[in-house]
């Protein structure tokens, strides 16, 4: 399955562009932070509510009918192909009998199993947890791979971690995307994919460290790089096949979660080549520890 062979690209020699492009992608995460996240149900507090109907309908038949109340981005839990519950924003009374009403109206006798009104306080508790979550997990990451590996090449991961999960968030945020429980989850698998990507990087690295201790650092890096270019060209191409199956064929409920996927793995990838050990090659020229 080794499809790239014998390659020799001059990856550290791209590292001023690659710095370029990041400081770009940075800029419109930023601004994408300025116009703030769009918080979904799940964040910001909403109405969920379970029907139960006499046959198996689609998503793609309820979102129509919810469509004409605006409620296109609600969020679906299917129980049973005859039991779905809607996730959406908070709804008074009067909407709540209108849209069942509706749903009389299209698909015949409707059974509410439950409705909860989710608050906006029990929304905001849940962003504090889910942003500890993060931080908890970005800190762990740290120690393990500082303890794992050496302090230099865990920080210089750390932050082509860091770099991945700022742009990732801030381009969904940039699109007007809800920033959801599942946008949560792609973003903690992204972060995990590319600590995982840039490891393996930089054990490559190391190895080369301790066996040519005289090669010029700039021929190591690349070489380690070229080395490892398939490994890492090959664990995307298997990973984006599926995501890509999801944004085209696997509908609105997991569309989310989706394109925050496909944005992550081609960000993760090329902050692997580029940025981790670009980072790492200029932080060892400018303060060699080199044995």
């Amino acid at each position: 399955m080794e499809f790239i062979r014998n390659t020799h690209i001059d990856f550290i020699g791209f590292r001023k562009v690659a710095y370029t492009i990041s400081i770009v992608f940075t800029i419109l995460a930023i601004i994408g932070f300025i116009r703030g996240l769009n918080y979904g149900v799940d964040f910001a507090g909403g109405t969920i509510i379970q029907y139960k109907f006499t046959k198996a309908i689609t998503a793609e038949e309820l979102r129509a009918v919810l469509t004409q109340f605006n409620l296109q981005n609600s969020v679906f839990q299917r129980f049973a192909d005859d039991e779905i519950a809607i996730r959406t924003i908070k709804l008074n009374d009067a909407q709540k009998n209108d849209l069942e009403k509706a749903l009389k109206d299209k698909f015949g006798e409707v059974k509410i199993i439950r409705i909860e009104d989710v608050g906006p306080t029990v929304g905001g508790e849940l962003r504090r947890t889910a942003f500890i979550a993060l931080i908890i997990a970005v800190i762990g990451i740290l120690i393990y791979v500082s303890i794992r590996f050496e302090f230099r090449p865990a920080v210089t991961s750390i932050i082509a971690m860091a770099h991945d999960g700022i742009i990732v968030l801030g381009l969904i945020t940039l699109f007007g995307r809800e920033f959801n429980t599942s946008v949560l989850a792609a973003l903690l698998t992204i972060l995990g994919y590319s600590i995982n990507d840039s490891i393996v990087i930089m054990d490559r690295i190391r190895e080369k460290l301790s066996l040519h201790k005289r090669m010029n650092f700039k021929d190591l890096i690349n070489t380690s790089l070229n080395e490892t270019l398939s490994r890492t060209v090959n664990t995307v191409l298997t990973t984006l096949l599926p995501v890509l199956s999801l944004v085209f064929f696997g509908g609105k409920m997991t569309q989310d979660f989706a394109i925050t996927m496909l944005i992550g793995l081609l960000i993760g990838t090329y902050s692997s080549i580029f940025i981790a050990a670009s980072f790492f090659y200029d932080w060892e020229v400018k303060k060699p520890l080199r044995r």
